[in-house]
């Protein structure tokens, strides 16, 4: 099964913990069988992998999360990386080009797209096999997930099928609508359209041609930017013909807010905190190395990260945006190919930020000319790559004297960088 997963979206729902890089797939607070944490990311792929050991997974994304998937998932999945995000459509035909070129995949082969970040169980991806294999046999272009509603939401556009068996035609699509409409939809055997689909390359390739002018991945690559901003369900899904949708019944969730993402975790507590007896209904998300004490609170989430904290009444996190305007955007916790980064304080003349490498990778280190830069190792041995290769240990100083420095962790490494600038 070949699988593309489209892993967009930034902002602050999620504050303190998303924000313009970080998005809510990349989060850690998921626990595993292994009784760690994992991000909606990382559980999506391990599910994918439990049901067809063999898919090959493609991640459409921007450049800003590159470093966050590589870090997560390692090499294990292709990555098609858009030059600048112009909407669902132009990231789709770029990730099935890429997999035709790029990777191979033959145009006669099958391709299912869905989302990063729906919370799902292992039935979805036994329905997405399914998905495929209907697609792969149809006379239909395209084939849609429709997602049987378990409310009336105004979230989610929504499929009118022509009769109520498993695989039907399409009769109709209808737009996101007030929850008074939606419920008249749920009555008539309406579906959720969750963004799910399957397709043959050859049929996308065909539709990509008709509405972009390209010659290879490479040119589609270079003029990406000229690529109208349109959904997929737009530009193809809304004026095919040919189209027929299976039902899902299963469990599918967007956990896009506070309220709903506490209702799927399975520890109150994540990280240093700890609740009295009379805290009721009350969550606690903390990453920082600070203890956190909660007394008598009812119904609330608390998160704190090092992009701030937030205490809220679970029913009112979806407000929390408005509050954010005038908060800084500039991220503290970035994650890269080889770890993190942690920034502790920053201004003008002085910034001090924790460095961690992950066992056996590299990262390179710039120097900016107007700052005197210095390295402090705090634990685990690593190696400084230059003109000569130098061990290096806890309490040992670098200082950064050329444009570049290369560092290796031979285990897991954490540094102190502590930046000045120079005097005028």
């Amino acid at each position: 099964m070949n699988i593309i997963l489209l892993s967009g979206g930034s902002g602050k729902r999620l504050w303190p913990l998303s924000n313009d890089i970080r998005s809510k797939q990349f989060i850690k607070i998921f626990k595993n069988k292994n009784g760690t944490y994992e991000s909606m990311l990382q559980r999506i792929y391990n599910q994918i992998r439990k049901i067809d050991n063999n898919a090959t997974i493609t991640i459409a994304t921007s450049n800003m999360q590159v470093n966050q998937i590589r870090n997560q998932l390692n090499n294990s999945v292709g990555i098609s990386i858009e030059p600048e995000r112009r909407d669902t459509f132009p990231a789709i035909v770029l990730a099935t080009v890429y997999l035709n070129e790029i990777m191979k995949v033959d145009k006669n082969e099958t391709v299912v797209v869905c989302p990063v970040d729906p919370y799902v169980d292992d039935d979805y991806f036994i329905a997405l096999k399914e998905l495929n294999n209907l697609a792969s046999v149809s006379d239909s272009n395209l084939v849609l997930m429709g997602i049987k509603p378990t409310y009336p939401s105004e979230k989610f556009g929504y499929i009118i099928p022509s009769t109520n068996s498993t695989v039907s035609k399409v009769k109709e699509f209808k737009e996101k609508p007030n929850k008074e409409v939606a419920e008249e939809y749920i009555k008539n055997n309406a579906l959720w359209n969750g963004g799910v689909f399957a397709y043959k390359i050859d049929y996308l390739l065909k539709k990509a041609h008709e509405l972009i002018e390209f010659n290879s991945y490479q040119d589609l690559y270079e003029k990406y930017h000229t690529i109208g901003k349109i959904s997929f369900d737009y530009a193809v899904v809304e004026k095919e013909p040919k189209i027929d949708v299976m039902r899902f019944n299963g469990s599918w969730e967007d956990l896009g807010t506070w309220k709903a993402l506490t209702e799927k975790l399975e520890d109150n507590i994540i990280g240093n905190a700890r609740l009295s007896e009379t805290c009721q209904n009350v969550n606690v998300i903390n990453e920082l190395d600070i203890p956190v004490v909660c007394v008598g609170l009812k119904n609330s989430i608390v998160s704190l990260s090092l992009d701030g904290l937030l205490i809220s009444n679970k029913e009112e996190t979806d407000s929390i945006k408005k509050y954010l305007e005038d908060i800084g955007n500039e991220p503290r916790y970035i994650e890269y190919e080889w770890g993190n980064e942690k920034t502790i304080s920053n201004n003008k003349n002085s910034r001090i930020v924790k460095l961690s490498i992950n066992k056996g990778k590299e990262m390179v280190y710039y120097r900016q000319n107007e700052f005197n830069d210095s390295l402090i190792v705090l634990s685990g041995i690593g190696q400084v790559l230059n003109d000569v290769d130098q061990e290096i240990h806890p309490s040992d100083i670098i200082k950064i004297n050329v444009d570049n420095v290369k560092i290796k962790a031979i285990d897991n490494l954490e540094l102190l960088l502590v930046r000045t600038k120079k005097k005028e």
